[in-house]
């Protein structure tokens, strides 16, 4: 089965479509890039993914143990988040937040984890560099 599937799925505000009859499947080992033009719908389909906006129609299937909350996704920077003085290992770690809830730190568990994943990404050596020249 597929870690996500996306059936039929039409997304956007207000009933108003901005994106329509998605259909697609990310299975274990794939990689899913979305690119496109501003207002294509990009930041639409991850706010629908993360479950921050419903389907106008469709669905958004999850494989058994996998959930909107165990998917991390930086959002471009914006002028206001141009002086957030963020390492790349704090960026990293943030994608456990939504597991966190309202824990003020994150766990050792958590940190262990961010590193095997900068590690499996080969980019350990950049850790405390700023995210934003990264960008």
């Amino acid at each position: 089965m597929a870690l996500i599937e996306c059936k039929n799925l039409s997304l956007g505000y207000d009933n108003r479509v901005v994106v329509e009859n998605l259909n697609f499947k990310i299975n274990s080992g794939d990689y899913l890039c979305i690119v496109g033009e501003n207002g294509s719908g990009k930041t639409t389909f991850m706010k629908t993914l993360l479950g921050l906006i419903p389907p106008i129609i469709g669905q958004i299937i999850f494989d058994e143990g996998l959930s909107s909350t165990d998917i991390g996704y930086l959002p471009q920077q914006t002028p206001v988040q141009q002086d957030f003085p963020a390492s790349v290992k704090e960026i990293v770690l943030s994608g456990f937040e939504g597991k966190k809830g309202l824990r003020p730190f994150y766990s050792s568990a958590e940190k262990t984890e961010a590193l095997r994943a900068m590690e499996r990404m080969n980019i350990s050596d950049m850790s405390k560099r700023s995210f934003r020249p990264l960008s």
